[in-house]
């Protein structure tokens, strides 16, 4: 797994912008989800056609700032939520096209150099890791939770071999005072028995917060189906992860809805014969040569896609069944929020 966490770039590269944008073809029209609008650079590609809406959300409501200028300049075609993208259901678009939904399920320049999120292990001060519109940071996380549960998020959201020594190492170490980012990281370096010298030794680590206070996983799934659904017919889901887990996540509900019978709930068994998905590339399209030198920090981005081949609503699908180990771990969270209301 890689982070892909470059703390000296200077500005935010949106990653993949002339894939994507080839891809969900805005020159058509049509009305787009932006599903994780950050500093807005898939929103401004695709709103250069005249022909466009576009409807975007974000967790982190410091996106609110770019997203004023947006809906100034552009009025009535832009449209901006802060909420999660796994809440994609709640948004009225009765009377919307949807052709294209998607998501960038990086962490933004300004995110990762902002001192108060604190997503990275060069931060100084308090665990935090908050995207927003969380019910716990990674500060309550690693005093809070047990052994145990600490291994578990460190083994399966970071693939991080030695979880066991760091999860002990912490418990011994917060008996004595409360941790911080840089206690963290030296509880780290003194857990791992094996050392990468290609790899900061927290990398792993901290990835595993991100992805367990943030909920990741859960709101990957969700937003996946959430957005099968409001597409319509020949729409393209566009989704780039930056790690193999997300990747797994994506590679399988594609996979699944256009290799399997797409079951709708409410068409008799002796006609459903469709699948919900197209999928015209099987691999993954990575970042050029020229875009890695540009933007180092995309070498681990991965664009997949899948054109919907009908209009029904409701399907079923068992991401959830697939993944439920995954999902059981992020539950701990329910246990730890429990704790601190």
């Amino acid at each position: 797994m890689d982070a892909a966490i470059i703390p000296k770039m200077q500005k935010h590269y949106p990653v993949l912008l002339k894939e994507i944008i080839s891809i969900i073809s805005p020159q058509y029209g049509g009305t787009f989800i932006d599903c994780t609008f950050g500093q807005g650079g898939y929103s401004k590609e695709i709103l250069k056609f005249n022909q466009t809406k576009v409807i975007a959300l974000d967790r982190d409501s410091e996106s609110e700032k770019v997203a004023s200028k947006f809906e100034k300049k552009f009025e009535d075609r832009f449209k901006f939520k802060n909420i999660k993208f796994s809440q994609l259901n709640n948004l009225k678009l009765k009377n919307e096209n949807i052709k294209g939904v998607i998501f960038d399920l990086g962490y933004s320049y300004t995110q990762i150099k902002d001192p108060k999120k604190g997503l990275s292990f060069d931060s100084v001060g308090k665990l935090n890791m908050k995207l927003g519109l969380n019910s716990f940071s990674a500060e309550e996380t690693i005093n809070k939770l047990d052994q145990k549960e600490l291994e578990k998020i460190f083994r399966f959201f970071g693939d991080e071999k030695e979880g066991k020594f760091i999860a002990k190492n912490i418990i011994k170490e917060r008996i004595k005072k409360k941790i911080d980012t840089q206690d963290l990281v030296k509880i780290i370096d003194n857990s791992k028995r094996r050392k990468n010298f290609r790899l900061n030794n927290s990398t792993k680590s901290f990835q595993a917060l991100r992805i367990f206070v943030n909920k990741e996983i859960s709101e990957l799934i969700y937003g996946l189906i959430n957005a099968a659904k409001i597409l319509k017919k020949d729409g393209v889901l566009a989704v780039v992860t930056f790690h193999s887990l997300e990747d797994k996540i994506v590679k399988y509900f594609f996979k699944s809805l256009s290799e399997n019978k797409s079951i709708s709930r409410y068409t008799p068994l002796t006609e459903q014969r469709e699948t919900l998905f197209h999928q015209t590339k099987k691999k993954p399209i990575i970042p050029s040569d020229k875009e890695l030198n540009e933007n180092p920090p995309s070498r681990s981005a991965k664009l997949r896609f899948a054109i919907k081949k009908t209009d029904f609503f409701d399907f079923e699908t068992d991401i959830e069944d697939q993944f439920k180990n995954l999902i059981d771990i992020e539950n701990f969270g329910e246990k730890l929020w429990k704790r601190l209301v």
